[in-house]
């Protein structure tokens, strides 16, 4: 049977106390931690109990130690040179977030049991953007939302938009995105929620998925993928809310939006608007999603003099000020 035993052993009692805290605040992750400040009593311990994962300070890196029967090392680099390449090194001073994802992308490798299936029963609710009525800020009103919720919830961000219109949402082209999620869905269920945990990333307190880079991709994914996706990431109960930032381009829409708790619709005063959504709801009732549609609010937003640009700063400001009077609809 598989010990399931992450070690972590570092002579700096400080670091090893705040890592430990930090990475026993991961509800989901498949391991036991145990903690050393000193490489005796790790020695001790790996002699009765196997462990599955070593994660070791370079300071406590001693011939001791490289002889310890272990499945996976990861070494937290200090200084910078890596003196041992046959070991993933990780730099030990980076934020607690990225060390943690390191670890956990090792730790991958040496997993092959099953984990426990998901419960079936959650209280995360999903909240979903949609307008047929473009060029209405549907995104800055969604990640406004996205921000102030994740000031007292659990929050996570996915963004379905052909162009996000966000730079910010896509760090670089190395960085994987709702794609490469759903790619581990189909190809590693066993371990899917584990491979979105590497993967996440954040602005202010909200986790998000960066949108995907080539629009096209989204036309490419089924309904029952997207359905898929959604639910396994709600019966993980890891989240409180999760916001939908959706258009046209996503393949099986309606029942997207039947997913959602609840839509919000952003429109203009104008004919050309107005018919557009008449349009909508009359392809709605037609296909008899009458359910989403009671469920959905329609708003036109007055005209903002400024937004801001930087993403962690939506929680300020009329925009802010706006979305802070509608929030009750998804919080009570």
């Amino acid at each position: 049977m598989r010990s399931n035993v992450l070690a972590l052993c570092d002579t700096e009692e400080e670091y090893a106390r705040h890592m430990t805290e930090y990475l026993k605040g991961h509800r989901e992750a498949p391991w036991e931690i145990r903690t050393y400040t000193d490489v005796e009593s790790l020695r001790v311990s790996a002699e009765q109990t196997p462990i599955e994962i070593l994660v070791v300070a370079e300071n406590a890196y001693t011939d001791e130690v490289r002889n310890l029967s272990v499945e996976k090392t990861v070494l937290l680099n200090e200084s910078g040179v890596v003196r041992w390449e046959n070991i993933r090194n990780v730099n030990k001073y980076q934020q607690a977030e990225n060390v943690y994802k390191e670890i956990l992308s090792e730790y991958m490798e040496v997993l092959k049991e099953p984990l426990p299936r998901l419960a079936q029963e959650c209280a995360t609710r999903i909240i979903g953007f949609f307008t047929p009525v473009h060029r209405n800020l549907q995104t800055s009103f969604a990640l406004t939302m996205g921000q102030m919720l994740s000031i007292k919830y659990r929050t996570l961000y996915l963004n379905f938009e052909y162009c996000a219109g966000y730079p910010q949402l896509l760090p670089d082209a190395r960085t994987r995105d709702l794609a490469d999620l759903i790619y581990f869905l189909n190809t590693d269920r066993e371990r899917f929620l584990l491979r979105m945990q590497t993967m996440l990333l954040k602005k202010g307190q909200m986790d998000y998925i960066p949108p995907v880079k080539a629009g096209m991709t989204l036309l490419e994914v089924r309904a029952e993928e997207w359905i898929e996706l959604l639910t396994r990431i709600q019966q993980s109960g890891e989240y409180d809310f999760i916001i939908l930032d959706l258009s046209e381009c996503v393949q099986g829409l309606p029942e997207i939006l039947r997913m959602c708790s609840k839509i919000f619709t952003l429109t203009r005063d104008d004919r050309h608007a107005r018919g557009k959504l008449a349009q909508y709801e009359q392809i709605m009732t037609f296909q008899e999603y009458e359910d989403v549609l009671n469920r959905t609010s329609h708003y036109k937003l007055p005209r903002f003099r400024r937004i801001p640009d930087d993403i962690e700063l939506l929680t300020k400001g009329e925009l802010a000020d706006y979305v802070r009077r509608t929030i009750g609809e998804v919080t009570s």
